[in-house]
């Protein structure tokens, strides 16, 4: 059943692909590409939680003492660090990811994780902590109640986890302090960038662009598309950008042929070509058997009645499937063709590797 299913699967497979390339399927340029300098940026900070049942780090942990007597400090308040026990208390890494155009005021969610010996987060406050980009810059503030989305239970020698209770979040648990600098079309241009850099894809959006709004456009590499703003378009960056995004392109891309040898996934895409080719599919069994037997001693023979064991090997070679494959440029005669030799899922994977080293296969196979 299990074979038919995975046969069924790759013929569906086909068909669609099979459509496919025969419908071109036109997308936007907003799903194609980007505008560049439109990007998030990474902020990082470390703080300590608190308010834990006791599932906080251990004395061991130098580093959350030294914080807590850091904090403590700053609120004029002298502690010896040899009295501190930090079993409520936790340090943390804060990770969160500033968006493009994010405003002083606007809130950005944050996760929390824990990089001490704690055993849970649940029920900890973060304390007020900055978060910093990667130029050591302070463009958010974290702090907030912890939400870990799991518990970890224990008692009587058995532990129930659920999750990671060492890892949490805040939603909207850090405030932007600052923003980033962001200016689009500053000098009357704007560049997109392509998400898979591509010679004929970064071709048709010049010339859609062009079809559109006249000669302002130009592809100036497989990834990067320049557009000058037009005129009219000046005082009017943002709509002009969304006028862009609006248009349709077909993107190309090259053969491929996607395999996860894990999972027995095969994915071809609708430019796979094959030449002709001649495959044989066959498969060796070997069985192993053993028997136990009862050794009876002849009568008055002083001889003793042992059980031995009696070892049967099988070996079935079955007739290798033979069919010759014609030259296609279609997905959907490579699959049936493969269905005839009666192939399963992980059989087609051998033989697209087989046909891909004899020269038959072109296009790129990647394995996941």
């Amino acid at each position: 059943m299990r074979k038919v299913l995975c046969l069924s699967l790759i013929a569906m497979l086909a068909v669609s692909l099979t459509a496919a390339l025969a419908a071109p399927v036109n997308t936007r340029i907003k799903d194609l590409a980007k505008v560049q300098g439109v990007r998030s940026n990474q902020l990082v900070g470390y703080g300590l939680v608190v308010g834990l049942a006791g599932t906080g780090d251990s004395d061991k942990a130098e580093y959350t003492i030294q914080s807590i007597a850091s904090m403590l400090k700053s609120f004029g308040i002298t502690a010896p660090m040899d009295n501190l026990r930090p079993k409520n208390m936790a340090a943390v890494m804060i990770t969160a990811e500033l968006p493009p155009f994010a405003k002083p005021g606007d809130t950005i969610d944050i996760a929390v994780s824990s990089i001490g010996d704690a055993k849970s987060l649940q029920g900890g406050t973060l304390l007020q902590a900055p978060l910093k980009a990667a130029n050591g810059q302070v463009y958010a503030v974290a702090q907030g109640a912890l939400s870990i989305g799991g518990f970890s239970v224990s008692g009587g020698g058995s532990r129930t986890q659920k999750n990671f209770p060492t890892v949490g979040s805040v939603p909207s648990g850090a405030i932007v302090e600052q923003e980033v600098p962001n200016q689009i079309g500053a000098n009357g241009t704007i560049a997109l960038s392509l998400r898979q850099p591509d010679f004929t894809t970064a071709n048709r959006i010049a010339e859609a662009v062009e079809s559109r709004f006249g000669p302002i456009s130009q592809a100036r590499d497989p990834g990067t598309v320049a557009v000058t703003i037009p005129n009219y378009y000046q005082q009017n960056v943002v709509g002009f950008v969304a006028a862009l995004e609006e248009l349709y392109v077909r993107p190309d891309s090259v053969a491929k042929v996607v395999i996860n040898e894990r999972t027995g996934t095969v994915v071809m895409g609708s430019h796979v070509a094959v030449s002709e080719v001649a495959v044989a599919q066959g498969s060796l069994n070997v069985r192993i058997v053993n028997r136990p037997e009862v050794s009876q001693p002849a009568p008055f023979s002083d001889g003793e009645t042992v059980v031995t064991e009696q070892q049967q090997i099988t070996v079935s070679d079955k007739p290798a499937s033979f069919i010759v494959l014609p030259s296609t440029a279609n997905v959907g005669d490579v699959v049936n063709a493969l269905n005839a030799v009666g192939a399963t899922s992980r059989d087609v994977i051998a033989i697209l590797q087989a046909m891909k080293a004899a020269g038959a296969l072109h296009a790129e196979i990647q394995i996941m």
